[in-house]
C-alpha cells in the first residue's frame, strides 16, 4: 500500500544503515531485527505527524475503483477505522459543489497523468461540515494510469479564520452589509464592458438629520439609526445587485434598470422606506433620506456614475431632502419630492 511512501522510506532507511561502520560486523539477523526497528519507528514519526498535522494518505486503484486510506483519513470523515470503503458511498459525502469540481479535476488529472489539488466541503458520516485540502498524483504503468494517491488534510480551522478576515475586509460589522472594498469591486465588475454597463443604475443614500440624531441622543442612537436605515433597503431592494454602507450614513445601491423611468420607481421606493422612525431605550428617532441616482449607460467610466450620482444626491438634499434626483448626462439634475 501507498508504493511510493513505502519505496521513500525504505531508500532513506537502507542509506542510513549502510552508513553505519558496525554495519559488517553484525549478524543477519540482528541487522533484520534493527531494519524492522527502525521501520517501526518511522512509521510511528509518520502516525503521529500525521494526526498532529491532521494529514492522512488515501490510494484509489484505478481499474476496480477500490481505495486504502490511513486512519487520520477515516477520522476525517468521522467512519470508524477499518470501515468497508465504497468510492461512490464516499464521493456522496462531498457537498454537491465539491463533487462536481472533485470528479472534473479527477478526471482530467486521469487524462493528462498528472495531478491536482483541491480545498473541498465535506459533510461527514456524523453530518459535521469540515474542510479538507485534497493533494493528488497519478501513477501509470508504462502509459497506463494504474492508481492514484495522495494526502488529505483537515483545514477547517484555517478557512474558517479566512472567511472571518474576508468578511472583516468586504463587510460592515454594524448594519452586516458589503462595505465600500466590496461596493468598488463589484461596481467596476458590473461597469467593466459597455453591454453589461448598459441596464446598470447607481443610487447614492445619505440619512437627513443623521448628526442631530447622533449630537442630540448620541451614539448608540445613531448606530441604531444606520441599522433600521439598513434593514429598510434591504427589504424594498431584494432584486438589487448590491447594498452597501460606504461610508458615515452613507449607502450605495447598485441595480438593474432598463429605463430612466424605472430608476425613478425605485428611487420612489427607496425614500418612502427610509421616511420610517424607530424607538431606541423609548426615545422616538426620525430617520429620512436623499436619493442621488444616475444610469451607467450614460458615462464611460465609473468614477463618472459615481460623481453623477454624488451630484444628483446634492441636489436632492439642496432641493429639501427627503427626496431623489436623477442625473442626465446631458442636463441638469431632475429633483422630485417622494
Amino acid at each position: 500500500m501507498f508504493s511510493s511512501i513505502v519505496r521513500e522510506v525504505r531508500s532513506r532507511l537502507t542509506g542510513r544503515l549502510s552508513a553505519r561502520p558496525d554495519r559488517r560486523e553484525i549478524g543477519a539477523d540482528a541487522f533484520s531485527a534493527d531494519k524492522s526497528a527502525e521501520l517501526v519507528h518511522l512509521k510511528k514519526l509518520f502516525d503521529h505527524s500525521s494526526r498532529a498535522a491532521r494529514i492522512g494518505v488515501w490510494e484509489c486503484n484505478l481499474p476496480d475503483e477500490t481505495l486504502a486510506w490511513t486512519d487520520m483519513v477515516y477520522e476525517l470523515f468521522d467512519l470508524p477505522i477499518g470501515h468497508p470503503l465504497s468510492r461512490d458511498e464516499t464521493v456522496k459525502l462531498y457537498t454537491e459543489r465539491s463533487r462536481i469540481e472533485l470528479t472534473m479535476l479527477r478526471d482530467r488529472a486521469i487524462k493528462e497523468r498528472s495531478g491536482f489539488s483541491l480545498d473541498a466541503e465535506i459533510i461527514t458520516a456524523k453530518g459535521n461540515h469540515r474542510w479538507i485540502r485534497i493533494t493528488a498524483t497519478v501513477e501509470c504503468e508504462g502509459d497506463r494510469p494504474v492508481r492514484i494517491f495522495g494526502m488529505k488534510q483537515d483545514i477547517t480551522a484555517e478557512k474558517k479564520l479566512f472567511d472571518e478576515i474576508r468578511y472583516l475586509a468586504e463587510f460592515d460589522l454594524l448594519t452586516s452589509l458589503p462595505n465600500r472594498v466590496q461596493f468598488q469591486s463589484t461596481f467596476e465588475r458590473l461597469c467593466a464592458t459597455e453591454a453589461s454597463r448598459q441596464s446598470v443604475a447607481l443610487f447614492l443614500i445619505d440619512l437627513d438629520g443623521f448628526k442631530q440624531v447622533n449630537d442630540r441622543l448620541g451614539h448608540q442612537a445613531g448606530d441604531q439609526c444606520l441599522r433600521v436605515a439598513a434593514n429598510c433597503l434591504r427589504s424594498v431592494l431584494g432584486g438589487a445587485e448590491l447594498v452597501a454602507r460606504i461610508g458615515g450614513d452613507e449607502f450605495a445601491v447598485l441595480h438593474r434598470c432598463g429605463s430612466s423611468d424605472e430608476a425613478a420607481r425605485i428611487a420612489s421606493s427607496i425614500v418612502s422606506a427610509l421616511a420610517a422612525s424607530c424607538d431606541e431605550d423609548g426615545r422616538h428617532i426620525d430617520i429620512g433620506g436623499s436619493v442621488g441616482v444616475a444610469l451607467a449607460a450614460g458615462y464611460l467610466a465609473p468614477k463618472d456614475i459615481f460623481a453623477a450620482a454624488d451630484g444628483a444626491l446634492y441636489a436632492a438634499k439642496s432641493g429639501g431632502r427627503n427626496r431623489f434626483s436623477l442625473a442626465h448626462p446631458s442636463f441638469a439634475s431632475q429633483t422630485h419630492a417622494a
